[in-house]
């Protein structure tokens, strides 16, 4: 089994879009009306939106590849592009998407390492994310990686409301 991660650039755009949408809906289509997927899909991952978020100079995209495969990436946010205000001594990670047939292969653990050595490297104090609390697949890797459940967040599923749990992973 080969693992790459590469740094993604705006001229990834159309490849991270399709990536977005396809991991976003597999992973949530089961559990969202029709209506408020495709309201979020169209908002979150347009490629304007996309080309913001490329280009803004806090944040950073990272491809994982498997056997040459492109097999998901991994979204940080610092400073102001945090979707939360938490302060300048955090690293935001803001999306570990894998490909459903790559699941299970230990690649978001490869992309949790690599924000942490991000953090570590820009003298972070600590990382934090937010979760869907309705995902425990994801919340159980999480404190497996050693992230504490610290507050909660509000997320708009097209109209419909529901609640981010936000965990937090210090690193001192």
């Amino acid at each position: 089994m080969t693992v790459n991660i590469k740094k993604c650039s705006l001229e990834d755009l159309q490849i991270l879009q399709k990536i977005s949408i396809e991991t976003f809906n597999d992973t949530f289509k089961d559990q969202n009306s029709p209506e408020n997927m495709k309201a979020y899909l169209e908002k979150a991952f347009n490629s304007k939106q996309l080309e913001t978020e490329l280009s803004n100079r806090s944040s950073e995209f990272f491809f994982i590849c498997l056997n040459e495969e492109l097999a998901g990436y991994l979204k940080v946010n610092t400073d102001d592009a945090q979707s939360e205000e938490m302060g300048d001594e955090s690293l935001e990670i803001e999306r570990i998407y894998i490909r459903y047939k790559c699941q299970g292969k230990g690649l978001g653990k490869y992309l949790l390492n690599k924000a942490v050595d991000i953090a570590l490297r820009q003298n972070k104090k600590n990382m934090w994310l937010g979760v869907w609390e309705k995902n425990e697949n994801a919340i159980a890797f999480y404190k497996k990686m050693g992230f504490a459940h610290t507050g909660a967040h509000s997320f708009y599923m097209g109209d419909e409301k529901q609640i981010d749990f936000i965990m937090t992973k210090v690193l001192v």
